[in-house]
């Protein structure tokens, strides 16, 4: 097949790129930037922003006489700090166009790369829910979760006759070759400012990154106009909760980076998240605050899920648990 992928410069939509590579299929990505790495697969690449309608029209139009099969929406502006614009240029706008040019050019099978976060409310616990049982987020404070809840929303909307649509929900995707999550993780803990919150005993999922892609495979494997998954939105993990301390220190402990011994309790890091908001909103600092208070609420609660309905409607199983995927991630020293 001819299949397009957004984002395919990112870490999951690298392993996407590559798996897609491997199951014989012609990809081709849509990035804001040009990869190195997609080069050597084989992914032919056009630079473009989601934002540019004519832009995205023009790049899902197809390469040669047949247009593309399929769309891999990964691409988006991930991360906890931000103008709300920003993410909404990207998530919103991006999407609403990712969408118009798959009915420009008849493209028939949508995978979309949700959140979790869309159902965030605070310190709520989910304990084995599903997006059956797990409502939206409401009142929302991180731009990023509350624009993903309205790109969700349009693409499971989409879902027709003519475009059939699904949103996986990955959560916490970890593994080698990730450029953000473990490496700001092992950055802090050497220098000592890594920090649980509310003493880590909460149990948390999370997802290896050839899981995350195995998902999204085998989601598009079972899409069509119909199916029990069209027009549906899945949370995806290894089905493996841990306590975050655990899992945060077992992380670590395969980058060579030293555990986290400390903690601060929830009232205290969430106000201390509303502080460095402040100041990020009022002060020409550069990145991002180093707590916020959305990033203080995850922290701190439970949220691990049922992977039954992954199951029963497209087949996900995770085919690497935690212990394996520690110990490939050891042996590549990928996020150190």
């Amino acid at each position: 097949m001819k299949l397009l992928v957004t984002g395919g410069g990112g870490f999951l939509g690298q392993a996407l790129c590559r798996g897609l590579v491997a199951r014989g299929h012609a990809v081709t990505s849509f990035n804001r930037g040009l990869y190195p790495a997609l080069d050597a697969l084989g992914v032919r690449q056009i630079q473009g922003d989601l934002a540019d309608r004519e832009a995205v029209l023009a790049a899902f139009a197809g390469a040669g006489a047949a247009g593309f099969d399929g769309v891999f929406h990964n691409a988006a502006k991930a991360g906890a700090w931000g103008s709300r614009d920003s993410y909404h240029r990207a998530n919103v706008v991006g999407t609403d166009n990712v969408l118009a040019a798959c009915r420009a050019h008849g493209i028939g099978k949508l995978v979309y790369t949700s959140t979790p976060s869309v159902t965030h409310r605070a310190t709520r616990p989910v304990a084995g829910g599903t997006a059956d049982t797990v409502p939206y987020g409401e009142h929302v404070k991180a731009p990023y979760a509350s624009t993903k809840i309205v790109a969700e929303k349009a693409v499971l909307a989409a879902n027709n006759a003519a475009l059939a649509t699904i949103a996986l929900r990955p959560r916490l995707i970890w593994g080698p070759g990730d450029a953000q999550l473990l490496p700001r993780l092992a950055q802090r803990a050497r220098a000592g400012r890594l920090r649980l919150v509310g003493g880590g005993d909460n149990l948390v999922d999370t997802t290896y990154i050839d899981n995350a892609a195995q998902a999204h495979f085998d989601a598009f494997e079972h899409l069509a106009p119909g199916a029990a998954c069209a027009g549906r939105a899945y949370f995806i993990s290894n089905g493996e909760p841990k306590p975050m301390r655990e899992i945060v220190n077992a992380l670590l402990a395969a980058v060579d980076a030293p555990p986290v011994t400390k903690s601060l309790p929830f009232g205290a890091a969430y106000a201390i998240g509303a502080a460095c908001e402040a100041a990020w909103t009022l002060l020409p600092l550069r990145g991002e605050p180093p707590l916020t208070r959305f990033l203080a609420e995850q922290l701190a609660t439970t949220h691990w899920y049922d992977m039954g309905p992954a199951l029963r409607d497209f087949g996900y199983r995770p085919r690497v648990s935690i212990a394996e995927g520690l110990k490939r991630l050891a042996a590549t020293r990928g996020g150190g």
